[in-house]
């Protein structure tokens, strides 16, 4: 590109709203106390803060009290997965990263810090993220590429005693769970007597159909790009072995549109597209939840043929799946009891707080409720902070 191209370029860039509203970065640290003379430098800094600092030495859990370590998240990526862009490198991943920060504290009064790691090695991350820890009383990883992010995400649960929560995978299990428990109410039906084809085995894929197995989800045929995954496929990674025993009873072997035939619902985590036809051959009543981003795998034109309910990844079409919707809460409500980690109880009252948020209006249109919806992120946290109580994480 030459020098005139670039100016183009860049000029263009800066008269473009988007672009401006990037300017500088979207979220700053701003001070909780004022600093206005002697007397509070003396207080907030040297001399004064030395006697909190020795508090905490003598009584490490004070650090909780009088520092902002409770309060406080980081946001950490590699880069690797970054939204649908894929393997986009840290420096590219921090706008999203940002944008996370911002989510957190809008909707759910929960600071956070954008951590984006120069590195790509499982051990180095986990390694990088044990050693900051101190710093922060959660952990949210985030756009880490599968199968890499489930390593990362269990060695990092096991080694730290603050929630650690692989958003890719479990704020879009919460959020897809609550819509399918919504539209099953809507139809008639419950979870035990739906049958679900997800497409895409990655993180979110692995997740959603894990959470709703513990929801009791009747029956759930788990395809990747090869098909099918079962027990007699040979060319399976670990996760996806462990799936081919968790799902998959009526023993589908075959392509994901042989799975589809009677199907009650198709849920998208791939960007892989649906031929109309196989659409067709979904069972009566059907939901179908497109969540590929910007494109679903079914477009909604289509799926409103077919399905009763349909659900996408997309803010210009109802039911919108937005992750947005669980993780500020889910971070709140297990930061106010400090709880030691995230539990599957917890995830599940999550996704319960979220359909009754929705409560009796529910309908083929609101099925999940607006992410700008302000009962959400208090209902969620409420909900998280009591599971955390009945599972003996919480410790305050």
């Amino acid at each position: 590109m030459t020098t005139l191209e670039t100016d183009t370029a860049m000029t263009a860039r800066e008269d473009t709203p988007l672009f401006k509203l990037h300017e500088r970065g979207k979220i700053e640290v701003v001070s909780t106390v004022p600093v206005r003379d002697r007397d509070d430098l003396s207080l907030a800094y040297t001399p004064g803060v030395a006697e909190v600092c020795m508090a905490i030495h003598a009584e490490p859990d004070l650090v909780n009290d009088y520092t902002w370590k409770n309060q406080v998240v980081a946001v950490v990526t590699d880069g690797t997965a970054v939204l649908g862009l894929g393997d986009i490198g840290p420096e590219a991943s921090l706008p999203v990263m940002e944008g996370k920060a911002l989510l957190f504290k809008q909707f759910g009064g929960v600071d956070s810090v954008p951590i984006a790691l120069a590195t790509k090695d499982v051990d180095e991350i986990v390694d990088t993220v044990i050693r900051m820890a101190p710093s922060f009383g959660g952990i949210n990883l985030e756009d880490i590429s599968a199968p890499r992010c489930f390593e990362i995400e269990d060695r990092l649960k096991a080694a730290l005693d603050i929630p650690v929560f692989h958003d890719d995978q479990h704020g879009t299990a919460i959020v897809a769970l609550a819509a399918m428990k919504n539209a099953a109410r809507l139809t008639g039906r419950e979870l035990k007597d739906l049958r679900v084809v997800v497409s895409g085995a990655g993180a979110s894929g692995v997740a959603v159909s894990k959470i709703i197995l513990e929801a009791g989800i009747g029956d759930i045929a788990l395809a990747d790009s090869k098909g099918i995954i079962h027990k007699g496929r040979t060319d399976l990674t670990p996760i996806k072995t462990q799936m081919a025993g968790l799902t998959n009873r009526a023993n589908y072997t075959g392509t994901i549109e042989e799975a589809m035939v009677g199907a009650d619902v198709f849920v998208g985590l791939s960007a892989g597209k649906v031929d109309e036809a196989d659409v067709a051959k979904l069972a009566p009543d059907a939901m179908i939840f497109a969540m590929a981003n910007p494109d679903p795998e079914i477009h909604p034109d289509v799926a409103h043929k077919y399905a009763r309910v349909v659900a996408t990844g997309r803010s210009d079409f109802p039911n919108q799946i937005n992750n947005v919707l669980a993780f500020p809460g889910v971070f709140r409500g297990a930061l106010d009891v400090r709880a030691s980690g995230i539990t599957e109880n917890m995830k599940l009252a999550a996704a319960n707080a979220l359909c009754d948020v929705v409560g009796d209006e529910v309908a083929a249109d609101y099925i999940i409720p607006s992410v700008f919806d302000p009962r959400v992120g208090p209902s969620v946290a409420a909900a998280v902070a009591e599971a955390a109580r009945q599972d003996g994480v919480a410790r305050i």
